[in-house]
């Protein structure tokens, strides 16, 4: 199969991390879960962003020197892995990782190569919290829109990069479906930029107002790289691509997909700076750019500055991982912004998991320990009793794993969720109308018949518990452990158990 290669934007480490980085970080790791799942061979990556200038005034106010005080914060971000349950398979600093730069510096000298970079004094708005110049036409009531704040009047000499000059390619690029940007909304947000018309960017930033902290931009030690171009090029130099080794060859130059999943902010980014970068440097594109929105607290999305954070690492500590990444994926829509709060959160979880699938496995459990010491029926045509009939779960059942490769292509998890919880219920359904724990107990009772039933569904729990795998990995184990894949089934235990 093809290879998958899956990337996370990587988070500046100014703060610590709140649930929107969560977000991102496990939507990414469902995906590349379910495509190991299919067999296909996936490579997943994430990191950090250190170079900003938002970091270098963050370490200023802690009073730590730039590169102490990054390290320590990457390092809350690294710690997410374990926590969320990530299966990442690298991890990339862009401060402290050997490839990187050199990374950053091929890049740089091919597009100077392809005579794309140009020097000018420029005066402009810069928000430092987007690091990013704005016109004031973009801005709302004179406010950055991403972060509400007043950006600062900034006059500097810059390299520009000539982005004017990729705009009807990019536009062909997302036009023809060489690039895939879901949902089909923020794609045409971004045709809608580029009929416009692109401007040239400031891609350097001078190396005295980020106290040197960044990547010298190659030929000019007075600017360091752009932090955006920095941050961007992570993603080719995680495979070396300054040495155009198997890791590239296979992971991007291939005929693989070249997936990134992304938070609305950053789409300018992603889908326009990013493209006219590779296109100039003469690399192949990513082939598909999953976009999500935010979560936010009391209808305004996380930020320190609101101070309506939500820490995921206290989350999984409270109410444990399975919650958080139900939630993630049962309640977030594939558009449009989504309210956190923690009673959302247990009502998820208690009501699809414990109360739902964990309920439905633990009596089926329970049932056939009873009557039919643990043992699986082997006869596989469709059930069928006075009142109750299997042929809809039977349906639902065989049809599961496609609806969710169709909904997770287009990174839709909570449709991907809705197959599995509609399962859950018919087969509840069915157990509810035949009601084996009194039928096997009157006189005229078929036991071979209510063995089959029982049977058929603890078959359809395994199905949705391997479908439930990369969506929840540690419950999934404890549901497959009990279920297993053979003849019997271990002693029934609560998978799920109910939160307070």
């Amino acid at each position: 199969m093809t290879p998958y290669y899956i990337t996370t934007a990587i988070p500046y480490v100014n703060a610590t991390p709140h649930l929107g980085h969560a977000l991102e970080l496990i939507q990414a790791d469902v995906l590349a879960r379910h495509r190991r799942l299919r067999g296909q061979p996936v490579r997943y990556l994430s990191g950090t962003d250190d170079h900003a200038l938002k970091n270098v005034l963050a370490a200023r106010a802690a009073g730590e020197p730039v590169a102490d005080f990054v390290s320590r914060a990457a390092d809350r971000f690294e710690a997410l892995q374990d926590v969320l349950q990530l299966s990442c398979d690298d991890y990339l600093r862009t401060s402290s990782d050997v490839r990187h730069r050199p990374g950053v510096e091929y890049l740089w000298r091919r597009c100077a190569e392809a005579g794309d970079f140009y020097r000018q004094t420029y005066t402009g708005l810069y928000c430092v919290g987007c690091e990013q110049f704005y016109e004031p036409d973009a801005l709302v009531g004179g406010r950055c829109p991403e972060h509400g704040t007043e950006p600062e009047q900034v006059s500097e000499t810059n390299w520009f990069f000539r982005l004017s000059r990729y705009g009807e390619r990019i536009r062909d690029a997302i036009s023809s479906g060489a690039i895939t940007i879901n949902p089909v909304q923020k794609r045409n947000e971004v045709l809608a930029l580029l009929d416009r018309g692109l401007q040239d960017f400031s891609v350097s930033r001078p190396a005295e107002r980020a106290d040197g902290w960044g990547i010298p931009v190659p030929g000019d030690p007075s600017q360091v790289i752009y932090v955006w171009w920095d941050a961007l090029a992570n993603y080719l130099t995680a495979l070396r691509v300054d040495r155009r080794g198997e890791d590239y060859r296979r992971w991007w130059a291939g005929h693989g997909d070249r997936v990134h999943v992304i938070g609305k902010g950053i789409t300018r980014f992603h889908a326009v700076y990013w493209i006219g970068l590779l296109l100039s440097a003469g690399e192949p594109l990513p082939t598909t750019i999953h976009v999500h929105d935010y979560v936010n607290v009391g209808g305004l999305k996380l930020s320190k500055s609101t101070g309506n954070v939500v820490d995921p690492v206290n989350l999984v500590e409270t109410y444990g991982v399975d919650a958080l990444r139900w939630w993630i994926t049962r309640e977030v829509p594939l558009l449009g912004d989504t309210e956190f709060t923690v009673e959302r959160l247990v009502q998820a979880y208690n009501t699809d998991l414990a109360n739902g699938l964990g309920n439905l496995a633990n009596r089926t459990a329970t049932l056939l320990h009873k009557y039919y010491e643990g043992k699986l029926c082997v006869d596989n045509d469709v059930v069928k009793g006075s009142n109750w009939d299997s042929t809809a779960l039977d349906a639902a059942c065989a049809a599961l794993p496609a609806n969710v490769d169709a909904a997770l292509s287009t990174a839709d998890f909570r449709a991907a969720t809705a197959h599995l919880v509609a399962t859950v219920n018919l087969a509840n359904q069915l157990l509810n109308a035949a009601e084996p724990w009194k039928t096997v107990k009157t006189p005229d009772a078929d036991p071979h018949l209510i063995h089959r039933l029982l049977s058929r569904v603890a078959g359809t729990c395994r199905t949705i518990t391997t479908e439930l795998t990369p969506l929840c990995p540690r419950g999934a184990t404890r549901l497959s452990a009990q279920l297993g894949n053979g003849s019997h089934l271990a002693a029934p235990a609560p998978p799920f158990a109910r939160l307070a």
